[in-house]
This record gives C-alpha cells, structure tokens and sequence, in this order.
C-alpha cells in the first residue's frame, strides 16, 4: 500500500463515521442509503484525484464537501429539493473550515451521537452492534463477522434488516436524557471494545496493528467520561484494558516489520505511561461498583503480561485465576481458548493439549485460526515437530491476515 492510499486508509478509519454522523443528523435516518452511497463515492474520488495530487491540508472538510454536493445532486434528480436557494442553504450549513461541524449534544461528538442512536433499545443488541461497527466504525462484513463469529453472509443481511428497522425507528440523532444514557451504556462499551479489538488484532489486511482503530476507541471511551452518566466503571476498565494493550505496540514489531511473539518482546520498548494511565483507570474501576466486571479482568489480566520485567516471571497463576473468573461472566470460547497458555504454563502440556482437545468434540472451532496455532504451539513444546506443522498449515490457511500469516509460516518452517 503506497503512502497517499495509507493516508487515505487513516482518514477512512477516522472520519467515516463522523461524516455519515454528521449527514445523517441534517438529513435523517431516511437518507442513511444514500449518505452512505455518497460518503463511500467520495473516498473512492478522494483515492483517484489526490493519487495524482497533494492530499488536501483539511481532508475531511474537502470530504465533506464532495459527500454533502453529492447528496444534494440525488436529492436534485429525486425532486426532494428543486429551489437553488433551498440549496444554496442547505449547502451553506454543512459548511466546514478548520473547523469541525458542532453538533450540540449531551454527549459533545458526533461518533458518539450516533453510537448512541445505533444503540436504540427498539433495534435488537446485534442490530446494533453491526450498525455501530458499519457506521461509525466503517467496518467491512468481514470484519465484523470475525468479531462476532459469524459469517459473512448472516453479517450482511443483518446489516441490511437493521438498516430497514433504523430508518423507521430513528428519526433524529437525539441524544437521550440521562436514564437513556445509563440504559445503553453496555451496548455503547462493546462496539467501543469490538473496534479496539479489529485495530489490535486485524482480521484482513498487510498490517498486525492498526493504530488508528486502536486510538479512535480509547478517545470515544474517554469522551465518555466527561458526562456522569456514562462515567461508569465499566468505562474504566475498559480503557485500563486498551491502554495496557496499546502500550506494547511498539515491541510487536522487529525492524524487518515482522510480528514478535509476547515471550520474546523487549520490555524497554513498552510505553510505561500509557501503564501508568491504564493502572490509574483500573484502580478508578476497582473503585465503582460494577454489574459487569468482564472488562475489568480482562484489563487486570493485561496488566499481569505488561508489569513483569520478563516472560519467565509472568503470574501465570493469577492469570489463570482471572480466565476461570471471566468464564463466569463470558463462557465464550474465545476465553476459553485464551485460558489455555497459562493453563498449560501453571499445570503442564498434557493438561493443556487434552483441555484444547475437548474444546473442539463437537467441531465447532474447525475454522478457528487460533485453535490450530495453540494446538501447534504445544505440540512443538512436546517435540511432536510434524504433528504441529500439519495444524500450523491448517492455521495459516484460515489466516487472513498478511503478517499473522506469514508469523505463522515462518513457524512451521523451523
């Protein structure tokens, strides 16, 4: 990818959503179809015209712009608006400089505005969630359909039904009063939670990180604090468990821009205050009571991997304490296949290999990547070297992303 198509990825990543927000919020929920159409023909010129020119000092205002003058044109050929004063106004109050267009709202920004409408209680907890992660998030089907292990298929005539019940239900991007706030805030959390974790680890592309995702969530959680409704400690906890993970970025790449694995990170590469931020929100987390406190032993298990000086001196035991806690609250199988490294550290492989085993009886986790690359990681630790390159094979071909791909190949070539 070359330098303006990496500028213009960023920009994606960060302003998608505030523009379909901001469309939205002046032409309402009816529009959503067309605005997208727009907002997506206008990245796409953007791609065409500053490949062959100097990206704009303001990219967003000029996407904007494009976005809002080709909604009008729709409009114009669909008759909803014929007077060239109507226009003209219309025009006028999407104006942007410098400046960011202010949508005065309980919660002061406009990603924000439309999580919250996306959170509606009169739409089902995945119609929101899809609609979230499309709309604010920019997400493609793929992606969303690994963060919430479905297909691909399912992922896209989901979106297709929310779309139809969030034009009927939602009329404006009103934020709601304060009851509303505290009743949607979990929702709210998750799609925050689902885009850190499509930025951490990506399902598609060329890259094992992608910052600005990883950034974006830890800003729209922060935002969330400054209302006392929606300073929760959920909200806490979450952001001591993105910032936890986002201080290793550094040490998750070498200088040949390839991944590194947590046992052979530099721990001098780690941000110590971002650790630092991140334990403070933990102990403000620890502080409040919580109904939920998934986020908050994911946070702490995360500060376990960051505060030991090395891998060897990692509590693999307290770890495993806090995945037997979340398997209360979350028995999903993602837990339970992170369970497994520190369940084999503190009780041995066998315990390890025959606990994986049992997970997958029913065969539920045969297309899952990580099954396959622990299943090969203890193998290889047992020195069944051909057993565990078989499933590393089988790993590598339901990787989709580039340099996880090519992590896991340079495996199984030792």
């Amino acid at each position: 990818m070359n330098q303006t198509n990496q500028k213009i990825d960023h920009i994606f990543r960060h302003e998608y959503g505030k523009i379909v927000s901001i469309l939205v919020h002046k032409f309402g929920a009816q529009s959503l179809e067309r605005i997208e159409d727009v907002v997506q023909d206008a990245f796409l010129k953007a791609m065409q015209v500053w490949g062959y020119k100097e990206v704009p000092n303001n990219p967003t205002a000029w996407l904007l712009r494009v976005s809002s003058n080709g909604l009008i044109d729709v409009f114009r050929r669909e008759k909803k608006i014929q007077e060239h004063d109507e226009i003209h106004n219309l025009l006028s109050s999407l104006s942007v400089g410098e400046k960011e267009v202010s949508l005065n709202s309980v919660v002061n920004d406009s990603q924000l505005k439309m999580i919250f409408a996306c959170c509606n209680p009169s739409l089902s907890t995945e119609s929101q969630i899809i609609l979230s992660l499309k709309l604010i998030g920019g997400f493609s089907n793929k992606e969303i359909s690994r963060a919430l292990l479905k297909k691909e298929e399912a992922v896209a005539k989901s979106f297709t039904r929310a779309k139809k019940k969030f034009k009927e239900k939602i009329k404006t991007l009103d934020i709601p009063v304060e009851m509303g706030l505290s009743s949607r805030i979990s929702i709210v959390l998750k799609v925050i939670y689902l885009l850190f974790t499509e930025g951490y680890t990506p399902s598609t592309g060329e890259v094992v990180v992608k910052r600005d995702i990883c950034y974006e969530a830890i800003r729209l959680a922060l935002l969330l604090l400054e209302n006392k409704s929606t300073n929760v400690s959920e909200g806490h906890a979450l952001i001591a468990l993105m910032c936890f993970h986002t201080s290793r970025f550094d040490a998750r790449i070498d200088d040949q821009n390839e991944l590194i694995d947590l046992e052979h990170q530099d721990r001098n590469l780690y941000d110590k205050k971002l650790i630092q931020i991140g334990m403070r929100h933990l102990y403000e987390a620890k502080e409040r009571s919580s109904k939920n406190p998934s986020y908050y032993l994911q946070a702490a298990v995360s500060y376990y991997y960051c505060e030991a000086p090395s891998f060897l001196k990692i509590d693999w035991k307290s770890i495993l304490k806090l995945y037997d806690l979340q398997l209360k609250y979350a028995n999903s199988p993602i837990v339970r296949l992170n369970r497994i490294v520190p369940l084999y550290k503190v009780y041995g492989l066998e315990v390890g290999l025959e606990t994986l085993l049992s997970m997958n009886k029913e065969g539920e986790l045969k297309n899952n990547a990580l099954f396959y690359s622990l299943k090969a990681q203890i193998l290889s630790e047992l020195n069944k070297t051909e057993e565990a390159r078989k499933d590393l094979i089988i790993a590598i071909n339901l990787t989709k992303n580039e340099m996880q791909k090519k992590h896991l190949k340079k495996k199984a070539s030792l």
